[in-house]
């Protein structure tokens, strides 16, 4: 296997990647010697990874950062870096090489404290590796001020460091930061490639597999958390039933409570992970007492992973509530597609009967209305409406059409 194994359906993007990692390593090669750099080399300082969810974006800048550090002798005898199996790309894949830091968050945004760091640490040469490789996957959660101090490594980068950005657009990234980067979009991957990895990779069985790529539509994460995870199967049946449930106003509100209340479970599930250890690891570390009691001046630490917990349930929450609205969209999706006669593959064929009866007992221009009313409620969520408020006009403008 080689580093770009993982990434699916995306040719192209690993054939620059595949050739601009290997200018990088004859950059490497003649600085070390003294020769003079190759001319025309396609390696540069700062690159972004665009596309929609579920299309590799952090699959792909990991794969390139391993290549990056690929330490296989084969390159020597003209094979290309990324060979998958040496120190430097088995390190950089899962997370433990020295020179590769993988920057994600499971909160709202990623800060001016967190980014100053960063930056910090890019301005330093590599410990054991050829490059000082940092991996942001989610830069479209930078704050303008955090964007602001990444400008400026950006805009004078050290010299053997490599920043990869990630983020679902350009217009996610403010200009002055990807007008300095190069810029490859990726998309969305074939269902049938989505499902040969599902099986191939993780062992599911096919048939399963390919009903999890195709309700997805291709997002990988998602269709594996869908073939493996019984609970997550059960939440997505629940949602789907939901079209059928609007018939009256009553209906509208019973359903938007039950979204958000799967969505606040949620968010406690991934607390009760994560929280209760992380407490305990932090009071250990500032010693704390018999008895839980905390030594003086280190309730601010305590407060800052409390706020920290908070943002994170409340991330966790907006995430499970936006695929719920990704999968009503899809569902919506097929009902046009059968009113238009189409022939478009469907995504969800498993509740074909949900989506006949729709299709039949409404017109596509009402279809298209349900379709903006679960865009409008997208874009309220992200303007801070209170979940339910948000949730609830859209169960209602539903059942309007």
């Amino acid at each position: 296997m080689t580093v770009w194994d993982d990434l699916v359906g995306q040719d192209r993007v690993q054939e620059q990647l595949g050739a601009a990692a290997g200018d990088a390593d004859a950059l490497v090669t003649a600085q070390s010697v003294g020769e003079p750099v190759p001319p025309g080399s396609r390696m540069t300082h700062a690159w972004l990874f665009t596309g929609p969810p579920g299309s590799g974006r952090a699959t792909a800048a990991r794969a390139f950062a391993a290549a990056l550090q690929c330490t296989s002798p084969d390159r020597a005898l003209g094979g290309a870096p990324g060979c998958g199996f040496c120190d430097g790309c088995h390190t950089a894949l899962i997370g433990t090489h020295a020179d590769v830091e993988v920057i994600r968050t499971d909160l709202l945004s990623i800060g001016v404290k967190e980014t100053r760091e960063l930056v910090r640490r890019a301005q330093l040469s590599p410990a054991v590796g050829r490059w000082q490789v940092i991996v942001m996957e989610d830069a479209d959660r930078l704050t303008e001020g955090a964007g602001n101090v990444l400008l400026k490594a950006v805009e004078e980068p050290a010299p053997r460091t490599v920043w990869l950005l990630c983020a679902p657009s350009l217009e996610d990234v403010l200009p002055t930061i990807r007008s300095r980067c190069r810029h490859l979009t990726l998309r969305t991957p074939p269902v049938a490639a989505v499902a040969d990895v599902l099986v191939r990779r993780d062992g599911i069985d096919p048939e399963r597999a390919a009903s999890a790529a195709r309700a997805t539509q291709g997002h990988i994460g998602r269709a594996r958390r869908l073939a493996t995870d019984e609970r997550a199967r059960a939440r997505r049946a629940a949602v789907l039933k939901l079209p059928l449930r609007v018939h009256d106003v009553g209906g509208c509100l019973k359903a938007a409570q039950e979204l958000i209340d799967t969505a606040a479970d949620d968010a406690k599930q991934v607390a009760e992970e994560v929280d209760v250890k992380e407490t305990d690891d932090l009071k250990a570390a500032l010693g704390a007492v018999a008895g839980g009691r905390m030594p003086r001046g280190t309730a601010g630490a305590m407060k800052e992973l409390e706020d920290r917990q908070k943002r994170r349930r409340t991330r966790t929450q907006r995430d499970s509530l936006d695929l719920a609205l990704s999968e009503l969209t899809g569902f919506y999706r097929d009902v046009l597609a059968l009113q238009l006669g189409s022939g478009t593959a469907l995504a969800n064929t498993d509740v074909r009967d949900s989506l006949d009866r729709i299709a039949e007992s409404s017109t596509p221009e009402r279809t298209l209305r349900r379709i903006e009313a679960v865009f409008a409620c997208r874009r309220a969520l992200d303007r801070n409406v209170a979940p339910l408020l948000a949730v609830e006009s859209m169960a209602v403008a539903l059942r309007a059409g």
